[in-house]
């Protein structure tokens, strides 16, 4: 199950004082993680899949949230 333990580690790492880049990657990173997830879950029906997939979710949410913020020059 490598792919729930680097889901996890992505869940711990900080998600302070991001440069825009920094916020692209990581929502690229979240959907990638969220799309093998969801292959697994399809398999097994685990909830606990299921509920780590929601709250990668809320941080991708978070992270574009503030990537569309941004003003116009």
């Amino acid at each position: 199950m490598e792919i729930i333990d680097k889901a996890l580690e992505f869940e711990k790492r900080k998600m302070k004082s991001l440069s825009n880049s920094e916020r692209v990657e990581i929502s690229r990173e979240a959907k990638a993680l969220i799309l093998e997830l969801n292959q697994l879950y399809k398999e097994n029906k685990d909830e606990e899949i299921m509920d780590l997939m929601k709250r990668l979710t809320v941080i991708k949410r978070k992270v574009e949230k503030r990537l569309n913020m941004q003003p116009l020059p």
